[in-house]
Parts: C-alpha cells; structure tokens; sequence
C-alpha cells in the first residue's frame, strides 16, 4: 500500500532505488484535521513527505498573534523542517492539518546522504527551497502591499485550490486568526466580497466563486 502511494506521485520524482529506501525507513502516519504536524519550540529529527492532504504553516509572534505563510499539499515537503534538523535547532513555525493527512517521515540522518547519492533527492531539496521561498516572498507581498479584502480573497482562493474544494468550512474568526486581524473586520469584508458577487456566505461556510 506504501509503495503504491509513493509511487502515485513520488516515482516520477525519485528513482526506484530511492523509492525503496523511502519504504524501508520512513514511518507512515495519518494526521487527523486539525491535529499538530508540528509545534513551536519542537524539536524535530523528522522530514515529512506529503502524501494527501493539506497542512497549514503558520509563524507566531512574541505577543501570540499568528499568521499563516504557506499551505503544503501532496509533493511537498516543509523545508524549514530541514535547517531544523541539522542544526538540532527548535521549530519557529507552526504545522497543523487542514484536513486528514497521509504522511511519510523520513530521518534527517538520510537527508545528506541522499543528496550524495541520489540526484533525484538533491534536485528535489533544491527545488523545495526554491518554492518555498517563492512563497514567502509572496507573503511578504501580500503583507506589504494588498489591501485586506485582497489579502481575504487571496486566502481564500489559496485554500480553495489546497482544498480541492470551492466550499470552504471555516469561521470569520479562523480567518481572522490566520490573518492577524479582528473578527469584525472579516466579517465586514466577507460580506462586501459577497456583494461584489466574489463568495457566498453561509453558516460557517464560504463558497469561493471568483477565484
């Protein structure tokens, strides 16, 4: 069952052999919704590999206010995970599952050796770095330059296609959490956003149609 879950995205990423000592040494778990993939001040010696589902990376300040910064999904791998590991370093971010998650952890001891003996796994490292860089650029942008109904609407849509979902479950105060703003503030804006024709509001629920 491993193999063929790795082998649905994994094998035209990583040579077989790599594939194969995936198998024999990661350890496979499922994260429940809102279940802890990882927790400030963590200490983590794992590298995860996305199997299915979404998790949610997320900074905290000193004063306890957080804020997302990207979303991982199938493929992916949470390279702040890397530098953590071989400094033996605590864990700045924050991982929780947006919803069930299939997950391969493999030890950061195999991290250096692969990026030796496997070029698939060097390019695969590199390109992480690449990406998630990409999208913290992105969140710095978003930050610095949109204005907070643009800011809603980007993480709307963002969620909608990590979700493979156009229907989100969520509250205005989840998303004012995530986006380090007040309830009220949501609130306002989700509905000038229905108005202008972008969502629909339900109870707990927003259907994204521009996005």
């Amino acid at each position: 069952m491993l193999r063929e879950k790795l082998n649905e995205f994994y094998s035209v990423v990583f040579e077989k052999e790599l594939i194969d000592e995936i198998i024999e040494v990661g350890k496979y778990k499922i994260i429940k919704e809102n279940e802890l993939l990882l927790d400030i001040g963590n200490n983590f010696q794992l590298i995860p590999l996305m199997l299915t589902g979404a998790i949610k990376i997320s900074r905290e300040t000193k004063k306890g206010d957080e804020i997302v910064l990207y979303f991982l999904e199938r493929g992916d791998t949470c390279t702040i995970s890397f530098a953590n590991c071989l400094k033996n370093s605590k864990s700045k971010v924050r991982g929780v599952a947006e919803k069930e998650s299939e997950v391969i952890f493999v030890p950061v001891s195999k991290l250096e050796e692969w990026m030796v003996k496997y070029k698939s796994w060097r390019g695969f490292v590199i390109e992480s770095y690449n990406i998630r860089l990409n999208e913290m650029l992105d969140a710095i942008d978003t930050l610095a330059f949109m204005k907070m109904d643009e800011r809603i609407l980007k993480y709307l849509s963002d969620k909608v296609k990590i979700m493979r979902n156009p229907t989100l479950n969520t509250t205005h105060q989840e998303i004012a959490i995530d986006l380090n703003t007040s309830r009220v503030v949501i609130s306002r804006l989700l509905k000038q956003l229905e108005n202008e024709g972008k969502i629909k509001l339900f109870r707990n629920k927003i259907e994204v149609i521009d996005f």
